[in-house]
C-alpha cells in the first residue's frame, strides 16, 4: 500500500487527476454489476414466496431472519471475523444500526405478505416508485445534485402516484410502505461504515429477537402466545415447500450482500434508478405468471411512472465519473 502511494505522489498532476478519474469509472461501474446482480434476484423472488405460500407470511418472516443470521454468522465465524459481535461498543451508530434492522425487516415483512397475499404488482409499482424517493434522499441528505430532466422525472412519478391515490380512493399503502422503508434503508446502509457481510451479519442479529418471536405466536389461529407449537402445521405441509424453506435465510442475504456492496461504491440516485429492473421483472411475473389483476387506474399510474424511468435513463447518459458518496 505504501509503494502505491509513493508511486501516486511522483506522478504528474494531470496523470494523477487521470488515474484518479480511471479509478472512480472502476468503482462505479463495479458498482453498478453488483446492484444490477441483486435487484435481478430480488426481480424473481416473488416466485420463491410463492412456492412458501402455505406458510403464514409473519413465519416466513421469522425463518428469513433465523436461517440468515446462521448462514451469515457461520461465514464470518469461519473467517474468524467477531468485530462485528462488538457493534454496540459504537454508541453514536448504534441507533442507526437499529434502525436499519428494523427497515428491512419491516420491508420484507410486508414483501412477503403482499406476493402471498396476491398483490404482486402493487409492490412492483411500490419499487418504481422507491428510486425517486432515494433520489429525494440522495439531494437532501448527500447533496446530490438533479438536472432538469431528473426533476421532472420525479414530478411525472408523483404524478402517478397521486392518480392511483385519486381514483382508486385510498392511498396506496402497500407500494408506499415498501418504497420508503427500502429507500431508507438504502441511506442509512451508506452511514454504516461494516463491510457488506458484516452488516449483514448486525442486521440479522438485531433482529433475531423479532424473528424468535414470530416463530412462537400461533398466527391465524386461537391459541395463546408464546406457543412451542405454533409450527407444528408445517410438518403437515407437501414436501415442497419444506424443502425450499431453509434456503430463505441464502435468497434473501444473497441480494442484500449486492446490494450492500453496491450501495458503497454509487451515489444514492444512481442506486435508486438500478433499481427499475427489479419491479419490471416483479410486475411480469405478477401479471403473467400469477395472473394478477391490473385495472385501468394502475396502467395510468405506471404509464407515468415509466415515462419517469425514461426521462431519468436519459438524464443518466452523460455520467462522467463523479465521486459517490461513502
Amino acid at each position: 500500500m505504501k509503494s502505491n502511494v509513493k508511486e501516486l505522489d511522483t506522478l504528474p498532476n494531470n496523470a494523477f487527476s487521470g488515474y484518479k478519474l480511471k479509478m472512480e469509472k472502476s468503482s462505479f461501474f463495479k458498482g453498478v454489476f453488483f446492484a444490477i446482480f441483486a435487484y435481478l434476484l430480488w426481480g424473481f423472488l416473488p416466485i420463491y414466496w410463492k412456492i412458501l405460500s402455505d406458510i403464514n407470511s409473519m413465519h416466513i418472516l421469522g425463518f428469513r431472519i433465523i436461517f440468515s443470521l446462521l448462514l451469515v454468522g457461520c461465514l464470518l465465524l469461519a473467517s474468524k471475523n467477531t468485530s462485528w459481535l462488538k457493534f454496540y461498543r459504537d454508541r453514536r451508530k448504534i441507533i442507526t444500526i437499529i434502525l436499519t434492522s428494523l427497515t428491512i425487516t419491516f420491508n420484507w415483512g410486508l414483501y412477503i405478505w403482499a406476493v402471498n397475499g396476491g398483490h404482486t404488482i402493487e409492490s412492483a409499482i411500490g419499487y418504481y416508485i422507491n428510486p425517486l424517493l432515494s433520489i429525494v434522499l440522495g439531494m437532501i441528505f448527500f447533496k446530490e445534485k438533479l438536472n432538469i430532466l431528473q426533476l421532472l422525472a420525479f414530478i411525472v412519478a408523483i404524478v402517478g402516484v397521486l392518480i392511483l391515490t385519486i381514483l382508486t380512493g385510498r392511498p396506496p399503502w402497500i407500494p408506499l410502505g415498501l418504497a420508503f422503508s427500502f429507500a431508507l434503508y438504502g441511506l442509512l446502509k451508506k452511514t454504516v461504515h461494516f463491510t457488506a457481510l458484516e452488516s449483514l451479519g448486525v442486521e440479522t442479529l438485531v433482529a433475531s429477537p423479532i424473528g424468535i418471536l414470530l416463530l412462537l405466536i400461533p398466527f391465524g389461529t386461537n391459541r395463546s402466545f408464546p406457543d412451542p407449537h405454533s409450527l407444528a402445521y408445517i410438518l403437515e405441509l407437501p414436501l415442497k415447500p419444506l424443502l425450499f424453506l431453509p434456503l430463505c435465510g441464502l435468497v434473501t442475504s444473497f441480494p442484500l450482500y449486492l446490494f450492500a456492496k453496491g450501495a458503497k461504491m454509487l451515489p444514492l440516485s444512481t442506486l435508486g434508478f438500478v433499481q427499475f429492473l427489479s419491479p419490471t421483472l416483479s410486475f411480469i411475473t405478477g401479471f403473467f405468471i400469477f395472473g394478477e389483476s391490473f385495472p385501468i387506474q394502475n396502467f395510468l399510474a405506471l404509464g407515468c411512472i415509466w415515462i419517469a424511468v425514461i426521462l431519468y435513463t436519459i438524464s443518466l447518459k452523460g455520467f462522467n465519473g463523479t465521486r459517490p458518496h461513502e
